[in-house]
């Protein structure tokens, strides 16, 4: 339920923005303004959706479990009717990322909420929660593990300071442990044994890593590990940390009411009691495989961290810019070159912005992004090195992006030279095919342009385009001066023929 509401007519959509979090229990919004260094929250959101639990065998949504989440997302856009689409984050999480053939259901969901929605990796997850809940918190305690059980993952992170260090997302979750373990809504001592170690079993690829990373402060974020922290206060068994010993005398409390159904504790919200006994399961699993004794919690999470990464990349400091920049340098590219195809790029995308309605931010930061990274793959081999390049960006952890920017990323890459394959856009949504496909016509034309590496060349090029064809004007002196440019043109020419696009160049 809202915490604290202002209607939207009171609101400067300016000032304001907004998160949205698709999560596998509950779907978030958080609509807040920047105040100093801190938000200024103006209303929050939540619903018990329980996406995870509606997912099939086949990981395809029931028709319930669509409906119930699509009703959520149309009050919620209700709610962000009047803010402009760059001051809203929409994200998915686990169950949108294991959803099978959820083109559809995606589709209707940024209908319903009226913005788009990015399904997001486990890593990104796990990054933009240690900033929701560690923003602001100084230097007192520089390494700090964050921990975050959802209800279809948990993510688990290591930092110092603001800066996430280890970063992993595990397939647990207070829904689907629930599902596994006590779906039928018993609960005996043999059974939560099982499902503890079964946690344990998950996390003990990350146990010795993390354990030797170390860390100074433990802290808690989202619903099980706050519902957990409620009902031991409840219970006076805790005061501001939740402890080993208090968390076991709640098991054993647990295990004794015998039945989902007894798990009535006052401190638990209603709609957090059919999933508890997952949920604690899984943070008993993790105190085991740490080693931890205490944790402290936080009521921030993902949607604050969906809110301060907003608020960077409306003040110019995108960390997309800062993983592009940290990839490049990890792979030796050259720079200089980088940035001649980037500038022309750039200047055949202001040539071509209104005749192919290309007119957002976004195809200006992919075309500087792509430059930066279109020959990451030579660091395999130059044979075939656009494809070795679009395969490490589509499965690298890139911060900051979502899984269809990285895809519309490694298109890019993909596109950059040879044949024109469309088999590189099969995965993206139906409705950037057409602007995707734009954008890597010029940017191959930006890499041919620069096929020779020549410094400091700036071709005198004019570009004007149509519906499926471009003019390119470079002057008879430059192509006469420059002929294997020339044939590379005519060689393009007959490349974007396969896909009937005529391009003219003089």
């Amino acid at each position: 339920m809202p915490s604290a509401r202002a209607h939207p007519a009171d609101e400067d959509p300016s000032s304001v923005v907004a998160a949205v979090d698709l999560g596998s229990n509950s779907f978030h919004m958080l609509v807040a303004r920047a105040h100093g260094s801190e938000l200024q929250v103006i209303d929050r959101l939540r619903e018990p959706v329980r996406l995870a639990a509606g997912l099939d065998p086949d990981r395809r949504l029931t028709a319930d479990s669509q409906q119930r989440a699509l009703a959520c997302l149309q009050r919620f856009g209700q709610r962000l009717r009047n803010l402009p689409p760059e001051r809203v984050r929409a994200v998915g999480t686990n169950t949108l990322r294991k959803l099978k053939r959820g083109a559809d259901f995606h589709a209707a969901a940024e209908v319903a909420l009226g913005h788009g929605i990015e399904i997001i990796s486990g890593v990104e997850e796990a990054r933009l929660v240690y900033g929701g809940v560690t923003h602001g918190m100084g230097l007192a305690d520089p390494r700090r593990l964050v921990v975050d059980v959802g209800g279809g993952s948990t993510e688990l992170i290591i930092g110092r300071g603001a800066d996430p260090r280890l970063m992993e997302s595990v397939g647990l979750g207070c829904v689907v442990h629930q599902q596994r373990f006590f779906d039928d809504g018993l609960i005996s001592r043999a059974r939560f044994k099982e499902a503890r170690l079964a946690a344990r079993v998950a996390l003990e690829f990350m146990e010795h890593r993390y354990r030797k990373a170390g860390w100074d402060q433990v802290i808690g974020a989202s619903g099980t590990v706050r519902g957990v922290w409620r009902v031991l206060r409840e219970q006076g068994w805790a005061d501001q940390q939740i402890t080993r010993e208090g968390l076991d005398k709640l098991i054993a409390l647990v295990i004794r009411r015998g039945k989902v159904a007894e798990l009535d504790f006052p401190a638990l919200r209603e709609d957090r009691r059919p999933v508890f006994a997952g949920g604690l399961a899984v943070l008993a699993g993790v105190f085991d495989s740490l080693g931890l004794e205490r944790m402290s919690t936080s009521d921030r999470a993902l949607r604050e961290g969906l809110v301060y990464d907003l608020l960077g990349r409306l003040a110019d400091r995108d960390v997309r810019d800062r993983a592009v920049q940290a990839m490049a340098a990890r792979y030796d590219v050259d720079s200089a070159h980088a940035e001649a195809v980037r500038a022309t790029a750039l200047k055949l995308l202001r040539q071509a912005r209104s005749g192919w309605e290309l007119d957002a931010k976004l195809p200006e930061a992919l075309l500087g992004w792509a430059a930066q990274l279109h020959e990451i793959g030579l660091v395999i081999a130059h044979s075939q090195y656009h494809k070795h390049g679009e395969y490490i960006l589509r499965h690298a952890d890139l911060q900051g992006f979502s899984q269809t920017d990285q895809r519309l990323l490694a298109a890019l890459v993909r596109l950059h030279r040879s044949k024109f394959s469309m088999g590189a856009l099969d995965d993206l949504p139906s409705v950037l095919v057409e602007p995707v496909q734009r954008l890597a016509i010029l940017f191959r034309l930006a890499c041919l342009l620069h096929r020779a590496r020549t410094p400091g060349l700036r071709p005198p090029l004019r570009l004007s385009v149509e519906r499926r064809s471009l003019r390119l004007q470079l002057g008879e002196k430059w192509l006469t001066t420059h002929p294997l440019t020339q044939a590379d043109l005519a060689q393009e020419a007959q490349y974007l023929e396969s896909i009937q696009v005529q391009l003219r160049f003089e």
